[in-house]
């Protein structure tokens, strides 16, 4: 094993434990019982929702759709499904909390349409280059047998 590998591995384990030792002295156990709880919630939803919506779009797709467009759809409905995670507990929360805590004032579902424009609006323009260089290296090659 190279020296740079056992190196990074030992800075990870060392971090860890750091991080490990850092939430046992200073964080109240009442808090660390609701992370705990948390990190089951994110490991639950993410195994028993996240991943199955994922796999069973991406078999929909596969016979619905073809495979130069279906790797870009994959990706933007991939990137689209993490960003509404993230949205939603901020949009579910908006206005729950006093003016004092300025992030949960933002109108979070506007931001959330916008960015799932932006993502659509992107991963268009990126199949629409892939088709456009298909096309050109298409007709260089045809040029070349001719």
């Amino acid at each position: 094993m190279k020296a740079w590998r056992i190196i990074l591995a030992l800075a990870g384990l060392l971090l860890g434990a750091f991080g490990i030792f850092r939430l046992l002295t200073e964080i109240p156990p009442g808090s660390l019982i609701k992370l705990g709880i948390w990190l089951l919630a994110a490991l639950i939803i993410h195994d028993v929702v996240i991943s199955p919506a994922v796999v069973g779009a991406g078999w929909t797709l596969r016979r619905r759709v073809p495979d130069r467009g279906r790797r870009y759809l994959q990706a933007a409905l991939i990137i689209v499904v993490v960003v509404t995670v993230i949205a939603l507990p901020m949009i579910a929360l908006r206005g729950s909390q006093p003016p004092v805590k300025a992030l949960l004032l933002r109108d979070y579902a506007a931001n959330l349409a916008l960015l799932i424009g932006l993502i659509a609006a992107v991963t268009a323009v990126a199949y629409a280059v892939r088709v456009v260089r298909d096309r050109h290296h298409r007709s260089t090659s045809e040029d070349r047998t001719d």
